[in-house]
């Protein structure tokens, strides 16, 4: 089987007949795993959750922050991926802090982070 493809359709086909099913959790903002020491914070979350033999599984991906335990959140601390923090610094022209400030005020898009500076 090896060197074979599936393409879209024949997943969903193949998925159905294991009995699988895939289903997007919309509006998911925030994911928080908590564990005896410390809370894995997953900001700008995209959720799936996987249903197979009557149990699911959820397939989180993000922006990853770690909290202490009894660390209280004053305000959401957002972490954008270096990457994204240098496109908007190189595009916009701006410094680090500027392009940080533009990704908050944007939920973390770096196209509308840097349309914002630039037409500031």
């Amino acid at each position: 089987m090896s060197g074979m493809r599936l393409n879209d359709r024949q997943m969903k086909q193949a998925m159905k007949k294991m009995g699988m099913k895939q289903t997007p959790i919309t509006d998911v903002t925030e994911v928080i795993i908590r564990t005896k020491t410390n809370e894995i914070v997953i900001t700008n979350a995209d959720v799936v959750c996987v249903e197979m033999a009557g149990t699911r599984n959820y397939q989180i991906s993000g922006n990853e922050t770690t909290r202490s335990l009894g660390e209280e959140p004053s305000a959401p601390v957002a972490t954008y991926s270096d990457d994204d923090v240098e496109l908007v610094m190189s595009q916009a022209g701006c410094d680090r802090d500027k392009a940080i400030e533009a990704l908050d005020a944007t939920d973390g898009q770096p196209a509308e982070a840097i349309i914002r500076i630039i037409s500031e």
